[in-house]
Parts: C-alpha cells; sequence; structure tokens
C-alpha cells in the first residue's frame, strides 16, 4: 500500500463549512424547508414493564388543530427486522419507561403536545426490575459484544499464578450508566408521495445516512430507491446516532397515514434519557500479580454490565485489556443483567472508556504497592507484539507518549508519596493513565469523483458530525488528485450520493479517505491530470492487505493534577495533558479539537456524569441537563493536547489513524489516579466522591 505524499494534508485548512456554521445557515434536520408541516407528540408508558389495556384519545382529538392520533390498534403494520426496539405501536406490550405507546399529529407542536397529555392510557403491570445488582439470578454470560470480539478470552492459568505472584492487587471499579446528551436532539421530517407512490424522503439527524436508508426500507417493505435519507449536517452524536431509535419510526408511520404532508419531530432532552440509548452500568473485577521487579505474570479483568431484557447489548468494557499490557497468564469476561430498560447502544469509545477506568486504575494501585513509578511500572510491562494474538504491531509508540507526557507535566518532581502537597487548603496531586483504540476501516463505501467546470466533485455518502469530515475529505481529496483543495467540492450527507459507511468507531477519515483515494488513483490512470469535462471514475473501499497481518491502534498517554479542598472534599482539576501516537494528522486544528474534546468528556465522566434511575418507576431521574451534570467552562482549565510524529504505512493510503474518541479513553483514570495521590483516599466508582 502506498501512503499519498503530503501537500495539504497535515496543514490547518479552514473548516469547508465554517462561514455557514457562524452565521446560522448550515441547516440541520430541524432547519429544513418543508411546506406546511404536521408536528408529532409521542404519548409514552409510564410503568417499566406491563402491558396496555386501555387507551382513550377522545379528548385528545376534541382539540382544536388536531389532525389525527396513532396508537397499537391502527398504526400501519412493520416487517419484522430482528429489532425489538424498531418494532413502534405494533402491539401492546410495554418494556420499559417512557417507550412510545401513542402519538398525536397536530398543526402546531404545541397543539400536539397539549392533546397527547390528554390521552389516558391505562396498563396491566407487570413485576419489573430496574435497578442494576451483578448479583442478580439473572445475569449470564454475553452471547455477543457490540465490537463483535469474543466475549470470553484466556491464556494460561491466571489463577494459578495470581496465587503465586509476589505482588497482587484484588479491586473493583464500577461505572454509572450514562447518557450522550449531544446538543442537537434526534430529530426527524419524513415525508411520504402523495400520488400513490411507496416513497418516503427523510431529514434525519443521522450518523449514518445509507444505514437509516436500509432500516426504513426493511421495516415499510421498501426498496432502497424508495428511500431517500439526507444528513447535511450532524450537531453531534457519539454514537447515539449510529443507528435508528424508535423516534425515527414512529415518525414515519405517522407521516404514512397523512400521504403529501411531512411530519416533523425533534425529540425533547427527556426523551433523549428514555428513548435513544445509553452507556450501560459496569461493575469491573481486576486481580493484577506481578513480580517484585514489576513484571506482570497475570490479570483477570471480569465484568458485569446492565443490558436491556428486551434487545441484549454487550459493552465490550475488557477487551481493551486485551491488547495494553504484556502477562503470560490471562482472562477477560463479560457477563450481562438484564433490566427492563431501553436498550444500550454505542457511546464514544465504547467499551475502551469504562473499561480504561478500571486497568488504568488498578496499574496505578499495583505500582503503588511495589513502590514503582507508575509509568515505569507501564514501560516494564510493554509487550512486543499484541499479548493476545501474537502478531506484530503496525506501530506502537505508547512508551513515547509516556515519555513526552512525563516531560511535558514535570513528572519528575512528582512526590512518590501521596498526601504530600498542601497549597492554599487544597491537597494537589498527579496521576497518568495509558490509552489504546482501534484503528478501523469499514468496507461498503463508494466514491465517485467528476471534473466539472474546472473542479473535481467528489461523491461519497459520508457524515459530518461535527468532526470536520468535509475538510478532512477535502484536503485528502487535492493530495489525491494533485491540486489544491479550492479546485475541490466534496458533497456529502445523503443517500443520493454513493454509499458511504457509517460515523462511528472513529473510522470514518480511514474508511472514506480511503475510498476516495482508490478513486482518484482510477481517475487519474484514466485521464491524466488534464481531464476532458465530464470525466469521471469511481471505487469501492479497497481492502487492506495487512489487515489480520498487524495490530493496528492509536494510543495516548493522558496526565491529570487534581486539588482536592482539605475541608469540603470538591475536586478540581487544573490541569490535564494528553499526548497521542495517531499516525499522520490531517488537520491540525481538527485533530486538536477532537483530542481536547474527548479529554473534556474524560473529565466529566470523571466528576459528574450519572444518570440516576429510580427503581420504582424505572425512570431516570435527572433526565435533562439541569440534573445530568456535565463538564462545564469552570470545570476545564488548562488543557493541552499534543502528538508524537508518527508514520504507520499499514493502516492506510493517508497513514492515518482514528482520533475521535481515543481522547476519552483513560482521562477519568488519570483524574482518579491523581485524585489518590492527592489525598491518599482511592475511589474506584464514577463520578469520583471522596466522601461517597
Amino acid at each position: 500500500m502506498t501512503v499519498l505524499d503530503a501537500r495539504v494534508m497535515g496543514t490547518s485548512v479552514r473548516r469547508v463549512e465554517g462561514p455557514d456554521k457562524v452565521t446560522g445557515t448550515a441547516r440541520y434536520a430541524a432547519d429544513q424547508p418543508v411546506d406546511a408541516p404536521l408536528h408529532l407528540h409521542p404519548v409514552q408508558a409510564t410503568v417499566a414493564r406491563g402491558r396496555v389495556t386501555g387507551l382513550d384519545t377522545a379528548p385528545a382529538r376534541a382539540v382544536p388543530g388536531v389532525v389525527g392520533n396513532l396508537t397499537p390498534d391502527d398504526a400501519p403494520r412493520l416487517a419484522d427486522v430482528g429489532d425489538p426496539e424498531l418494532v413502534v405501536l405494533q402491539d401492546h406490550e410495554v418494556h420499559h419507561r417512557g417507550q412510545y405507546v401513542a402519538a398525536v399529529l397536530a398543526e402546531t407542536p404545541e397543539v400536539a403536545r397539549e392533546a397527547a397529555g390528554l390521552v389516558v392510557v391505562t396498563y396491566e403491570d407487570l413485576p419489573q426490575t430496574t435497578a442494576f445488582d451483578e448479583h442478580s439470578p439473572e445475569r449470564h454470560p454475553a452471547a455477543v459484544l457490540a465490537n463483535y470480539a469474543p466475549p470470553t478470552s484466556e491464556i494460561g492459568d491466571p489463577d494459578a499464578a495470581l496465587d503465586a505472584a509476589a505482588v497482587t492487587v484484588r479491586a473493583t471499579y464500577s461505572t454509572p450508566v450514562q447518557h450522550h446528551s449531544p446538543m442537537e436532539p434526534h430529530t426527524t421530517i419524513a415525508a411520504w408521495d402523495d400520488d400513490g407512490a411507496e416513497h418516503v424522503v427523510l431529514y434525519e439527524s443521522s450518523q449514518g445516512v445509507a444505514g437509516a436508508r436500509d432500516t426504513v426500507a426493511a421495516l415499510f417493505g421498501l426498496g432502497e430507491d424508495d428511500v431517500e435519507v439526507a444528513s447535511p449536517h450532524v450537531g453531534g452524536g457519539f454514537g447515539t446516532k449510529g443507528a435508528l431509535h424508535a423516534g425515527t419510526v414512529l415518525t414515519v408511520l405517522a407521516a404514512r397515514t397523512v400521504p403529501g404532508r411531512a411530519v416533523k419531530r425533534a425529540l425533547s432532552r427527556r426523551e433523549m434519557f428514555e428513548t435513544v440509548g445509553h452507556r450501560p452500568a459496569t461493575v469491573q473485577h481486576l486481580a493484577l500479580g506481578a513480580s517484585a521487579d514489576g513484571r506482570l505474570d497475570a490479570f483477570t479483568h471480569d465484568v458485569v454490565s446492565s443490558t436491556a431484557r428486551m434487545e441484549e447489548f454487550g459493552e465490550p468494557t475488557a477487551t481493551g485489556t486485551r491488547a495494553m499490557y504484556a502477562a503470560p497468564h490471562r482472562r477477560t469476561s463479560h457477563q450481562l443483567v438484564p433490566l427492563d430498560v431501553d436498550p444500550p447502544t454505542y457511546m464514544r469509545a465504547p467499551g475502551e472508556a469504562p473499561g480504561s477506568f478500571g486497568l488504568e486504575c488498578a496499574m496505578d494501585e499495583l505500582a503503588v504497592e511495589l513502590g514503582i513509578d507508575p509509568i515505569e511500572l507501564r514501560v516494564r510491562n510493554e509487550p512486543e507484539v499484541h499479548p493476545e494474538s501474537g502478531v506484530p504491531f503496525s506501530t506502537r509508540n505508547l512508551v513515547a507518549c509516556l515519555r513526552r507526557g512525563a516531560e511535558r507535566f514535570g513528572w519528575s518532581s512528582r512526590p512518590a508519596e501521596p498526601r504530600a502537597r498542601l497549597v492554599d487548603g487544597w491537597w494537589h496531586g498527579t496521576g497518568v493513565a495509558a490509552a489504546m483504540f482501534p484503528a478501523i476501516r469499514f468496507p461498503g463505501s463508494t466514491a465517485v469523483i467528476r471534473f466539472r467546470h474546472g473542479r473535481y466533485e467528489v461523491e461519497i455518502g459520508a457524515t459530518d458530525i461535527g468532526q470536520g469530515a468535509r475538510t478532512v475529505l477535502t484536503q485528502i481529496a487535492a493530495d489525491a488528485l494533485g491540486v489544491p483543495v479550492d479546485r475541490i467540492a466534496v458533497a456529502i450527507g445523503d443517500t443520493a450520493l454513493p454509499q458511504g459507511t457509517v460515523a462511528g468507531g472513529s473510522s470514518g477519515t480511514a474508511s472514506w479517505g480511503s475510498t476516495i483515494t482508490e478513486a482518484a488513483d482510477r481517475f487519474r490512470d484514466k485521464w491524466g491530470d488534464d481531464p476532458e469535462e465530464g470525466a469521471e471514475a469511481d471505487a469501492a473501499t479497497p481492502d487492506n492487505p495487512w489487515a489480520g497481518e498487524l495490530s493496528m491502534a492509536a494510543y495516548g498517554a493522558q496526565f491529570a493534577e487534581v486539588a482536592v479542598h482539605a475541608d469540603t472534599g470538591e475536586i478540581r482539576v487544573p490541569r490535564l495533558l494528553g499526548v497521542y501516537a495517531a499516525g499522520r494528522i490531517l488537520n491540525p486544528t481538527l485533530a486538536r479539537s477532537q483530542f481536547l474534546g474527548g479529554m473534556v468528556w474524560g473529565l466529566s465522566m470523571a466528576l459528574h456524569e450519572q444518570s440516576i434511575v429510580d427503581p420504582r418507576f424505572g425512570h431516570v431521574i435527572n433526565h435533562d441537563l439541569a440534573g445530568y451534570h456535565i463538564a462545564a467552562h469552570a470545570d476545564v482549565r488548562e488543557m493541552e493536547a499534543e502528538w508524537i510524529e508518527e508514520y504507520d504505512p499499514y493502516v492506510n493510503p493517508m497513514g492515518s489513524k482514528g482520533i475521535g474518541e481515543i481522547g476519552i479513553v483513560g482521562t477519568a483514570a488519570a483524574i482518579a489516579n491523581a485524585a489518590y495521590h492527592a489525598t491518599g483516599a482511592r475511589v474506584r466508582s464514577l463520578p469520583l466522591d471522596l466522601f461517597g
């Protein structure tokens, strides 16, 4: 595989859509111009498990401005696509609090909301369980994990090796349910043709228009050409918009009853805590056994996490642990506890984010037990090849990140003992954690390049969820075609374009960029550097010949300084530093934004984020941004992200690795380790509470 020469890649080209966003002319799903749309408001279940026994919609229908209502008795029928979450209004069963049991259509959103509140629903209550208990009798081994890795791995005899180890650390760590909370809520505008044709157009807040189209087509028994999905701008996704949820299906269902009129629905913030997924809770049992000089002999990372009774989701919490450190004896496992809640889903760095908290805190505890510097402990356990598969690394510069970060952070002046530095009533400490996120390239994209009026039009059904895809793909195309960026016009975010894969798993740039590069190679082979008007070429995502032969991932080191008030226990984070090895950095400005955004989220995990479920009724109590706290400006003090130069010719033609998620990995652990160093008190659950 040939790596592109970088002329434009590696420079901070300004966001292509930047002027539209800062002037308010960038149209998101809810901003799309449609004539006289109807507005939908749902009726949601008030029990966690049961059956609807009665629905009185007469009071709602009597409200002026109401056009119609939808119930399980009159909703259009859907095909069974094997996803219980999407079977909306097809029966009277209630699987979780907040599930849609009816809906109202009206001329204005205010009327729809008022009328929906008048619908009278009666239920048969069934026994429910919404409180996560790792000792539940319903606990069972995960059948499949969300990243399709084997749920269990074991090499050697870890239990015997742990018993024989000179130094052993055994500890349990926990992370709570967390919700995505992107700035833009899930939004759908759906319109069916009024001429009898089975054809629907959607404006959708989605991380993948092709997947949205395919799901709607399957549910409604349509062909791909009968469904159009446009998602020109997306205000954040973080996994929750990677696949469709019930709200989109409900909107399309309602629109089918009023052909020729668009139906519009933007979820309320409360619905974002009830119907579009979450990161499940985890309890992580870790054991590390080492020799006196700090060489790991064995480890086990056994995880129990929550899932939904209606649809299983296996958070791959411990799969990242498999790749981090050398040890001849090892085990990871995943078990699940089903609850009567909406199904969990992918959330930024699924698996790696919660799993790194357990592993990297345990490594810190082992360093303390051994009396070895935490960085040195990690260096001593650096593997030469992937610790489980045995394949070589394409590149692995974790040690370089640790060394560079230590130099930048002033690690050499760090006191070895905790609770050693009191400044103006605040105990100060520092902590470190390592980070890893796999380099992923999905097959299935197609790109078309066309020459018109002196410019190269590049079409691919990619999605810009705020990460800067339009800009980076423009840079890649410019270098692949050997022309300036002002001669490139990239079109994305529409099923009218060639298919693009989902913006998820930090895979977008690798997947779409590789496809564009292949199309550019074919274009130049066919037309040279002086193409005629209308010249065109296309290509699908090429195979990576090194896939399976090499272990490919981005790595990083997170450093944190924590201050804890001596009297109140208030925790502040004066400094964060992340140092990353992520291949070629294609746009430094956009990359820094991605790294820092992940670090801010890791800070938010450490200090604030926790969804609290009322076990009596099954709903999230803090179901808005007033109660679900996230990091604010006051929490973010001095924060820096940098990267080391890394040449990796094996990952893709750009030599780049995904950077959207690695910033969150390890950050919460670094902060927790720093809190221990500041106070001498070890907290093993998130969010950190020194008095909990």
